[in-house]
């Protein structure tokens, strides 16, 4: 098995990397609801378009959920240890 590691704030990802990585999927599904960034910005959920997010995202890293694995076409944000497992098997 062959493991790309990435740091994306030493390394940003670009937009089209980032809409790779999606696959067609919104932006809200790996986007950081929890993150103090997020908090900070004092904005609500509904006040922001999947293009809002992805443009946030792209600007502020910290707003991507982590870690990001990309497993063929499966993509996992955050730390859901059982679909991690699942993605390995």
């Amino acid at each position: 098995m062959e493991l790309e590691e990435r740091d994306f704030f030493q390394n940003p990802l670009t937009e089209s990397e980032l809409r790779g990585l999606l696959g067609g999927r919104a932006p809200s599904v790996i986007f950081s609801w929890n993150s103090p960034s997020f908090k900070k910005m004092g904005v609500t959920r509904e006040s922001l378009s999947e293009d809002e997010l992805l443009r946030l995202m792209l600007k502020e890293p910290r707003l991507i959920r982590r870690p990001l694995i990309a497993v063929g076409e499966r993509l996992i944000a955050g730390g859901d240890k059982k679909a991690i497992r699942e993605a390995f098997s």
